[in-house]
């Protein structure tokens, strides 16, 4: 291993010229090349560690190789590759670290490189604000399984988040996960072969737009769970997302909630409130297009008074279902069968959106949702079908009649994210 001095001589190449190609424009440009020595980890965390506000860390072409997961606490540092196929961190046999990396800090941002085969999480953000990441891949080599990862991208309790043009393969649990955090923008990414595509969670004004979510077990999410610091999450808007063939088993390990959604599904709604569905493809989910389940049905015990277990105040419109519900997988998907036999032809084709029709008490006007709550659906393909499933009474009331759900909310504000256009 070579002696510290030496390391970092090599690593502080300041950039002022505006002809160099790589240029801080408020700090350092530290530039660091694949080690012919095999210590990348010494001279990445120690870029890192060295650190000031303002730099950019500049990883060129090449196969890094950590055994331990890195990590920074400096505010406003840029850590940037040479594309998403030519820098490429490989964490294969990693032996600390719960992440291939761990940010706390504010005003970060990673772009143009990969993080593969983590033994954690591939990138988690922690408390940040102002946090960015532009064209980045993760993930796990091989057949998705247990083993792998839970998250790629993974801010949590962060301000002001944008995840754009990135690409995210193989997460046991979620691939882009945003959770108990607040103004967030997820656009023009691709992930697949994930539990979980996109899962924004007990978050507030999230946009997610533009994304393909396709070879899942389940597409998009928007799920609120109990005992967290960030409660009922809302404002949500999940539009122009091309959902389709969201039919991959299942493989989360024993135990975590997203191991509930059966294989086929392309969006659900978990406990969610205030969320607009517009302008999308759900095609070939076949499971359900689009589920909306209270917490109830998870059939987990929770101890938190101030949690709403209840979905509400969902509108779906202007978007476009193609075939779908066919095969019917997983617990969720048994329910659906017998909920709806008797109701839809034999086989049973599961309708394009499904509510299990749980409602908040305190919301209700009568038998229904109070209009300020209601689940409305305007718009969307002319054959679209829906079911309410009158969960609660062990489907008595079940009802295929959309027309029950013609209503409209006021549209969700475009989300504003702190440094983004």
């Amino acid at each position: 291993m070579r002696p510290f001095f030496a390391v970092f001589a090599l690593l502080a190449v300041a950039c002022n010229d505006a002809s160099e190609p790589c240029q801080a424009p408020n700090g350092r440009c530290i530039e660091i090349a694949p080690s012919p020595e095999g210590d990348d980890y010494v001279a990445v965390e120690t870029a890192l560690i060295e650190a000031e506000p303002g730099d950019v860390i500049l990883l060129g072409a090449g196969d890094y190789h950590f055994p331990l997961g890195l990590s920074l606490t400096v505010d406003d540092v840029e850590l940037r590759g040479e594309g998403m196929d030519d820098t490429v961190l490989s964490f294969d046999g990693q032996l600390d670290g719960a992440q291939g990396l761990l940010v706390t800090a504010d005003r970060f941002t990673v772009r143009d490189l990969a993080v593969v085969d983590t033994a954690g999480d591939g990138i988690k953000v922690e408390g940040g604000r102002r946090i960015q990441f532009q064209r980045v891949r993760v993930e796990w080599s091989g057949d998705p399984g247990a083993d792998n990862g839970a998250y790629g991208l993974y801010p949590v309790q962060c301000q002001d988040v944008l995840i754009e043009d990135s690409v995210v393969r193989g997460a046991s649990d979620s691939g882009i996960y945003i959770g108990q955090s607040e103004r967030i923008l997820v656009r023009g990414n691709l992930v697949e072969r994930n539990v979980a595509g996109i899962e924004i969670e007990n978050s507030f004004d999230a946009d997610v737009e533009h994304n393909t979510a396709t070879d899942n077990t389940g597409g998009i999410l928007v799920f609120n769970l109990p005992g967290l610091q960030v409660q009922n999450g809302a404002r949500t808007r999940v539009f122009d997302n091309d959902v389709h063939d969201n039919n991959y088993p299942n493989f989360a390990p024993v135990g975590n909630i997203v191991g509930l959604v059966p294989q086929g599904t392309g969006f659900a709604a978990l406990a969610a409130h205030d969320v607009e569905i517009f302008d999308n493809r759900f095609a070939d989910n076949q499971t359900v297009n689009s589920g909306i389940i209270s917490y109830y049905l998870t059939q987990r015990d929770w101890d938190d008074p101030a949690y709403d277990p209840f979905s509400d105040t969902l509108y779906f419109h202007d978007n476009e279902y193609i075939g779908g519900g066919t095969q019917p997988s997983g617990d969720l998907g048994f329910l659906l069968i017998a909920a709806l036999s008797g109701h839809v032809d034999n086989p049973v084709v599961v309708p394009d959106i499904v509510w299990d029709g749980v409602m908040n008490p305190d919301k209700m006007d009568g038998a229904r949702l109070a209009p300020e709550y209601a689940i409305c659906i305007q718009g969307n393909s002319d054959d679209t079908s829906w079911a309410f499933l009158d969960a609660e009474h062990d489907f008595a009331g079940v009802s295929l009649d959309i027309a029950e759900q013609d209503c409209e909310h006021p549209r969700l504000p475009a989300v504003t994210v702190a440094g983004v256009e």
